[in-house]
Order: structure tokens, then C-alpha cells, then sequence
């Protein structure tokens, strides 16, 4: 069956938000917890410049897997609007911005994760610099990507949180699928004071991941009723 004719059914449409909801979780434990933080040491901008001079390839993977994660995460905040708007249109609709403007936020962050490699590369714009004074510099850039990721995920809360509203007022998804969103969504609010965010992360993310595995279970698995998505619909079977 053509992919058009399958993405068009909501069923499919669910399957395809827990295929990209995977893909954003896998992305971001490879590119940010076995890259990154393997690469990056904060506390040594000599370390940080070693690593990454020795580990070029790898480095440049990790960006293109950050970049890989915010395309599924478009994808899924898309799709998710698809499914939620016979619930609540202008809910799913503000859901899907807030989302998109954490996308937005975030990938443009991951700009200074790959800038430290053209700083450390040995560029004749910053020959004017001493090694310590470009490797301080690199670790800034880093700090920086980090400081736009969370403030992206702050936004991914409103989005999340919201979401699970909606999703808990709907009729052919479980009640608990919106309640864990809910709850995990207002988590990630944290993230609009940093130092409270990084405090909370672990907790965060320990409770996400395991929400998100069971969501992402049931949506491959049994998708959503079709025929209470389309009595709420207002489509006639």
C-alpha cells in the first residue's frame, strides 16, 4: 500500500508518531549522551579541544544525528496535530506551535555544537589567537549550544503538557497515554529556569523515557480507535 494511502489513515498516523518519537529518543541519547558528553569535559577547555581535534568524525556525526533527532521531532509534532485537531483544534494547533518553536530553538543551537571544529581547525580568521584563548573560546560555543537546547526543551514541555490535555479528552487514545504526557510535560517546565532544569534532569528524563517507551509501544502496537477518531472526527463510517 502506497505510504500517501497509509499516512492519510489515523491508525498509521499514530504509527508513524511512534516510529518518529523513537527516532528522537535513540538520536538524542547517541548524539548527546555516547558523543557529546564523551567528547565534551566543561571543565577543560584543553580536554574538550584534544577530544575533538582526535575525534573529528565522530564529532561530525553527533551533529548530524542532533539534526536527524529535530527532523523526526518536526515530523512527530506534525503528525501529532493531524490526530489531536478532531479533538480540539486550536489546542493541537497551539501544542504543535509551542513544538515547533522548541525545534526551531534547538537546531539552531546545535550551530555552535559544530562551530568549535571550524574554531579549533586551525582558521586563519582566528589566527590572531593563542590555543588556550581558542580552545576557551570552542568550550563557550559548546556551553552556549547547551544553554539553546534546554531553552528549546522548555518550550517542548508547553507543547507536551498540552498535548496531554488534549490527548486526555479524546475518545480512541488511553486516558493514562495523556495523563503521562501531562505530567512529563510539565517536567520539562523546569527548563525556563536552566539551574532547575539541570538540577531536575536526571528525574526528568529517567520518568520521560520510560513514559515515552510505553507510549511508543502503544502507538506501533494498536495505534488508535479509527472509529471513535472518526465519530469525534465527525466523519461518518
Amino acid at each position: 500500500m502506497p505510504l500517501a494511502s497509509n499516512i492519510s489513515k489515523p491508525r498509521w498516523v499514530a504509527r508513524f508518531i511512534g516510529l518518529f518519537s523513537l527516532i528522537v529518543i535513540v538520536g538524542g541519547v547517541v548524539a548527546q549522551g555516547l558523543i557529546s558528553n564523551r567528547l565534551v569535559v566543561f571543565s577543560s577547555p584543553a580536554t574538550t579541544a584534544a577530544n575533538i581535534l582526535a575525534n573529528r568524525q565522530l564529532f561530525q556525526w553527533g551533529f548530524t544525528i542532533f539534526l536527524i533527532e529535530m527532523a523526526a521531532q518536526v515530523g512527530m509534532t506534525g503528525l501529532f496535530y493531524v490526530l489531536l485537531r478532531p479533538v480540539n483544534k486550536s489546542m493541537a494547533l497551539l501544542s504543535a506551535f509551542w513544538g515547533l518553536t522548541g525545534s526551531i530553538m534547538k537546531t539552531f543551537a546545535r550551530v555552535f555544537y559544530i562551530a568549535p571544529l571550524w574554531v579549533l581547525g586551525g582558521t586563519t580568521v582566528l589566527s590572531g589567537f593563542s590555543t588556550e584563548q581558542l580552545q576557551s573560546l570552542a568550550l563557550v560555543l559548546l556551553r552556549v549550544n547547551i544553554l539553546g537546547a534546554n531553552l528549546g526543551v522548555a518550550f517542548f514541555g508547553l507543547e507536551i503538557a498540552l498535548r496531554g490535555y488534549v490527548v486526555m479528552r479524546s475518545t480512541f487514545l488511553p486516558r493514562w497515554f495523556g495523563v503521562l504526557s501531562f505530567i512529563s510535560g510539565l517536567g520539562w517546565l523546569a527548563f525556563f529556569y536552566p539551574p532547575l532544569g539541570s538540577r531536575l534532569f536526571l528525574i526528568l528524563a529517567l520518568f520521560a523515557l520510560a513514559s515515552a517507551a510505553v507510549q511508543i509501544f502503544w502507538l506501533l502496537v494498536f495505534g488508535v480507535d479509527e472509529e471513535r477518531w472518526k465519530e469525534q472526527a465527525g466523519v461518518s463510517i
